[in-house]
């Protein structure tokens, strides 16, 4: 596996492989299985495989979320060989940004919900540093885990609204055998808190029921919300059914092939999401 960390090198040592196919893995690090499911797929479905490790801080609206967030360069670089992983790269901030970066991306409505409502220019920073990989890349295919759905929706309208010529793949969420979803946060909860935060998903479970019964999406909700906020383990931010495409919010009587229900929770600080396709419960 190839390590790199400067832009140059990166670009020099991806021409030289022209013309293999490139499959890329963006990620923040702090690795798990569903990173390396990414990495599995696309080594399937490509040449080359380059993965990236970069905590992207013009993403975080609060530095102390910054500061906190894991990182474990060797650990991550370890998993990577063993997956067969071609290209790791692992920039520098100044690297990456050797200037104050002074441009944004405005996503329109579909960032204003959700992740977007709660961190205010999160997905303007996603949008940077997504187009900055392409542009060094220049992949063919890019692969995104489903859990960050709103995410999946922000990079799909940048790939179209941009004309990139790359391919989003976006593959199912992975899960811990109790139904948590696997996320690099996890790794800053203790094992009482990683038995707590799996009333996530079946809270998820439970809402995807309840729009196939075609009951009160409001009156459950907010049942929900109480049931996990009752003995003071969580704090709910947001739960809600929206359009797989659009993201707005939807009603009982919306295509359930087009729902999807969405949660943000902090368990003792530690901010997680998750959801669930309704129709693929």
């Amino acid at each position: 596996m190839q390590i790199i960390t400067t832009k140059a090198d990166l670009r020099l040592f991806l021409k030289s492989q022209y013309p293999k196919s490139i499959g890329f893995v963006p990620t923040m690090g702090a690795l798990h299985q569903g990173h390396l499911a990414l990495v599995e797929r696309s080594k399937r479905e490509n040449d080359l495989t380059v993965c990236s490790i970069f905590v992207n801080p013009i993403q975080f609206n609060k530095p102390e979320d910054l500061a906190k967030y894991p990182r474990t360069e060797e650990q991550d670089s370890l998993m990577l060989r063993e997956v067969g992983c071609d290209v790791l790269f692992m920039p520098s901030v100044d690297e990456f940004y050797p200037s104050q970066v002074l441009t944004s991306i405005n996503f329109g409505t579909i960032e204003q919900s959700m992740e977007g409502a709660f961190r205010p220019g999160h997905f303007s920073g996603v949008g940077v540093v997504l187009c900055k990989f392409f542009n060094l890349v220049k992949p063919q295919k890019a692969y995104f885990g489903q859990k960050d759905f709103q995410q999946c929706a922000v990079v799909r309208q940048l790939i179209v609204e941009l004309d990139f010529d790359i391919e989003l793949v976006i593959c199912p969420t992975l899960r811990e055998a109790s139904g948590l979803a696997m996320s690099s946060r996890n790794k800053r909860l203790k094992p009482t808190q990683l038995e707590n935060a799996s009333k996530l998903y079946r809270a998820l479970q439970t809402l995807a029921q309840v729009f196939r019964d075609g009951l009160p999406l409001k009156a459950s909700i907010s049942t929900i919300k109480n049931t996990l906020e009752q003995d003071g383990i969580f704090e709910v931010e947001y739960i809600e059914f929206v359009d797989t495409h659009t993201l707005a919010p939807v009603g009982i009587k919306h295509d359930p092939a087009r729902v999807v229900v969405c949660i943000a929770a902090l368990i003792d600080g530690v901010r997680l999401i998750d959801n669930l396709l309704v129709e693929h419960e």
